[in-house]
């Protein structure tokens, strides 16, 4: 786009555009080569069987990965495109960490046998699991999502493309009210993943999720009643 192929280099933090691509291939390897070595180390009597198509294993790895790309991309826009330091900071911390677990989730995918995505309706594996108590969510890919959002808390096309007509404060504050609404829909999700699995891996992963999202979920809401503003409404 003409604004972000115009911004001074100086003023963006991390690495410079050039090697962007290089470096989201490396990290996205790293992660998956992570995600198989702990899930590797997580096999025991208890985890013995590789989980299967369907399985919420399988159905959190394949949603939460599509699910982080969306804050990936907002993540970097708003990195690229703010003068607020603090922001800066927030969008780039939220940026790496979730590429990271996505490289680690693909990673099990790859080890599973299993596609990156699947092909059906989201959000199945929150009422698949028989062995288990189910939240009382429908399977379908709308159940808790706002309307044209394939996901809980994920922002819709016309939401993206407002983001990106934004600037200065307006920018920052619907950043912030997006993200925290992604993060309230993603914690969704890594807490049922987390009650409904027994493989130590996924535990662990679904529990760094938890502690992470939930500390910038407080800190996104200091700083929209900082700017006056409220966050948006959570189905």
């Amino acid at each position: 786009m003409a604004d972000e192929e115009d911004a001074p280099v100086a003023d963006r933090p991390g690495p410079r555009p050039v090697v962007i691509g290089a470096t989201v291939v490396v990290v996205l390897l790293v992660g998956a080569v992570l995600g198989m070595f702990l899930t590797s180390l997580a096999r025991g009597p208890e985890t013995s069987a590789t989980p299967a198509e369907g399985s919420v294993e399988v159905g959190f790895a394949q949603d939460m990965s599509v699910h982080h790309l969306q804050a990936v991309t907002m993540a970097g826009w708003e990195r690229d495109h703010t003068s607020d330091p603090q922001l800066k900071q927030l969008a780039f911390d939220i940026e790496s960490t979730q590429r990271e677990q996505v490289g680690r989730m693909k990673g099990w995918l790859m080890l599973w046998g299993q596609p990156e995505q699947a092909t059906g309706e989201y959000m199945t594996w929150m009422t698949a699991d028989a062995g288990h108590d189910h939240m009382a969510m429908a399977p379908t890919s709308s159940a808790g999502a706002s309307a044209g959002a394939p996901m809980p808390g994920m922002a819709t096309n016309a939401e993206l493309a407002k983001l990106r007509s934004l600037s200065g404060a307006e920018l920052d504050v619907y950043f912030l009210q997006l993200m925290l609404r992604h993060h309230q829909g993603g914690t969704e999700m890594a807490q049922y993943a987390h009650d409904h699995t027994s493989v130590s891996a996924v535990k662990a992963l679904t529990q760094s999720i938890l502690t992470s999202q939930g500390a910038e979920m407080t800190v996104m809401r200091n700083m929209l009643t900082a700017r006056g503003a409220q966050p948006l409404p959570f189905p």
